[in-house]
């Protein structure tokens, strides 16, 4: 921390950032009866948004996890495929998040599309993919982000940036371009199956719309409207 005072410059001073937003409402009537379903366009809009430079990676999402003592981590990772089934990302098994779902498997998912006056929060459960789903996918990974997955000890520490570099420079030369790299047994998928799904949308004078799907005991969804 500096001795500066940032309310002495607009430009720096968080109390003094705000953004009008006049993006369009958020009405029930308009709801598809699947929450994945409205995820899809709003995917698409976020999609066309990066497209045009506005808005980058919209498959960036906040996961945030808690252990068996309730506290909470937070990160963000690339959300890799969505279905009526729910959210799918990969990681080490092994790092932190890894860790805390093993332990908690409470979830809760932040899409923060600001650029689009947009966000969506999903909270579920999550549950590792099979071995099967994370081969296909690991497969697809280009050849540096395979050998990574074996090269990092993820969330561990490490002694220096050269031994990382060191042990991924050895992998390398024991998997040249074009070799097959097997799946690290230490490392695949997670579905998030959704719980609740909030679909935020920036309004003007910070009355936003916030509309939350809540899933039924026989799987359908009721929706509700939340106060800003």
């Amino acid at each position: 921390m500096t001795d500066r005072d940032p309310s002495l410059d607009p430009l720096v001073d968080p109390a003094a950032m705000r953004k009008q937003y006049r993006a369009a409402g958020l009405d029930e009537k308009d709801l598809p009866a699947h929450p994945m379903d409205l995820f899809a366009g709003w995917f698409e809009d976020a999609a066309r948004a990066a497209l045009h430079g506005t808005l980058y990676e919209p498959n960036a999402m906040v996961v945030s996890t808690a252990d068996a003592h309730g506290r909470p981590s937070s990160r963000t990772v690339l959300m890799k495929q969505y279905d009526t089934d729910g959210f799918v990302f990969y990681t080490n098994y092994d790092s932190r998040k890894g860790r805390e779902l093993a332990e908690n498997p409470y979830v809760s998912l932040l899409f923060p599309w600001h650029p689009i006056a947009r966000q969506v929060i999903v909270t579920g459960v999550a549950r590792r993919t099979s071995r099967e789903e994370t081969a296909a996918y690991f497969r697809t990974r280009p050849h540096g982000s395979r050998l990574g997955a074996w090269a990092s000890a993820q969330s561990s520490v490490i002694a220096s940036r050269d031994d990382l570099d060191a042990a991924y420079a050895e992998l390398g030369a024991r998997h040249p371009e074009g070799e097959e790299i097997p799946v690290p047994p230490h490392w695949g998928g997670f579905r998030v199956a959704p719980e609740t799904v909030e679909f935020w949308q920036g309004r003007e004078n910070r009355l936003h719309d916030r509309l939350r799907y809540v899933t039924r005991p026989d799987g359908t969804w009721r929706t509700e409207r939340l106060s800003p």
